[in-house]
């Protein structure tokens, strides 16, 4: 694949079916891809102050190109911008410059803009139309695909939101050589989780080609194009997340439960290393009840420390509340069903399930076993990874690239 290739993923959903491109320049495109599919439509962009320094001009200049004039609506940056406070200002900015039902919101950032700009598209005039141009690489493989958007609460994550399919999703790789390395990082654990899912030789693969990854090398398009596939073919299936779309949250339960433990406080944690610490537990976890081979939970907490990700509890600074108080934010999880906690376990790589009726005793036990104040684990990481270093400046050495994934 060239590095300049375009690739196009198809999430077949019938009438309401949409393209999601990858590639670089896309920003530059965004106006003739829009005015392409809703002519004559008007614009409001939602960013946020980061992005909108780094990327903002180029992707107005797209957009004029196609005859698009946005409003825009720049918000503060991180998790915490996920409020009920920032939904109504945005509501508010898109009925201020009066734009109607037919026209668009374009979310320009990562899964926090994505997501809240999501769900005021989604409910501002009964549903308006809704563009994604995800700048991270978290959002790029994960959240801008399959219409899940929201907020959080103070009860938990991304409680309050609606699903809401966008029009039309611009992946743009180049703007990834923008991010901070602990982001793209932080992203690449969506990345993986793929692999761990149901794609055992993806897994493989970028235990292979990590470093090309990061490194920026055509083998990152082809990673972002294949976890797109990936998660296009689960929308398709279970668009609502009644049947197999669950297993897109392996991690994510353990992970939402560490990051409403430290108060969405991205200097301690931010979601793709909740995530990544939550798929290295919930495979030690399935280990624990016998379902997977320890051989397997060591794996991937080999890849994760490779690559500078977090992998346990421990890594995380500061103190955690206790076991207890962990496993009240796991019972207020979205993947709670009638009181019943319900998780993504694995038999092993690329063999996940959903495991319902999961015992709230062995949840527990598991998580004061893990718990820091109770057994740190030998091998843990003693620093967060570096902010300022960008990603193609990967540590370790990532060896040649292999064949494409799948």
């Amino acid at each position: 694949m060239s590095i300049n290739a375009t690739v196009t993923v198809e999430v077949g959903l019938g009438d309401r079916a949409y393209a999601i491109l990858i590639g670089s320049g896309l920003l530059l495109r965004a106006g003739s891809e829009i005015s392409r599919r809703l002519p004559g439509t008007r614009a409001a962009v939602v960013t946020d102050v980061n992005v909108a320094a780094a990327h903002l001009d180029t992707l107005k200049a797209g957009l004029e190109k196609g005859g698009i004039q946005p409003a825009v609506i720049t918000l503060p940056a991180g998790e915490k911008t996920k409020s009920f406070a920032h939904l109504e200002e945005v509501v508010d900015c898109v009925l201020a410059a009066r734009l109607e039902r037919g026209d668009v919101v374009i979310a320009l950032g990562g899964g926090v803009i994505g997501d809240l700009a999501g769900f005021a598209a989604g409910i501002v005039r009964r549903g308006m139309n809704f563009v994604q141009i995800p700048t991270s690489l978290l959002a790029q493989v994960d959240s801008s695909v399959g219409g899940k958007t929201g907020i959080n609460s103070a009860r938990g994550k991304n409680l309050v939101g609606v699903f809401h399919q966008p029009k039309l999703v611009l992946a743009d790789t180049g703007v990834l050589d923008t991010l901070p390395i602990r982001e793209f990082r932080a992203g690449y654990a969506e990345l993986a989780k793929y692999g761990l899912i149901d794609r055992p030789d993806f897994f493989a693969w970028l235990e292979e080609n990590w470093g090309q990854v990061f490194a920026g090398s055509p083998e990152r398009a082809e990673a972002i194009a294949e976890a797109c596939r990936a998660k296009a073919d689960v929308v398709a299936r279970d668009e609502f997340e009644t049947g197999d779309r669950a297993l897109l949250n392996l991690g994510h339960t353990f992970g939402h439960a560490l990051e409403a433990a430290t108060q969405y406080d991205g200097a301690r944690l931010v979601h793709g290393e909740g995530v990544a610490i939550g798929m290295a537990l919930a495979y030690r976890f399935s280990s624990r009840l016998n379902l997977a081979s320890p051989d397997d939970a060591a794996r991937v907490e080999a890849h994760l420390r490779a690559v500078g990700l977090p992998w346990h509890m421990a890594d995380i600074p500061g103190e955690l509340p206790d076991a207890e108080a962990l496993l009240a934010f796991i019972t207020q999880d979205k993947k709670v069903s009638r009181g019943a906690l319900t998780f993504i376990l694995t038999r092993g790589i690329g063999q996940a399930f959903v495991a319902r009726d999961v015992p709230a005793s062995e949840v527990l036990s598991f998580l004061r076993e893990n718990h820091p104040g109770q057994q740190s684990r030998p091998g843990r990481q003693e620093s967060r990874p570096g902010q300022q270093s960008r990603p193609g400046q990967p540590k370790g050495s990532p060896g040649q690239p292999k064949s494409r994934p799948g």
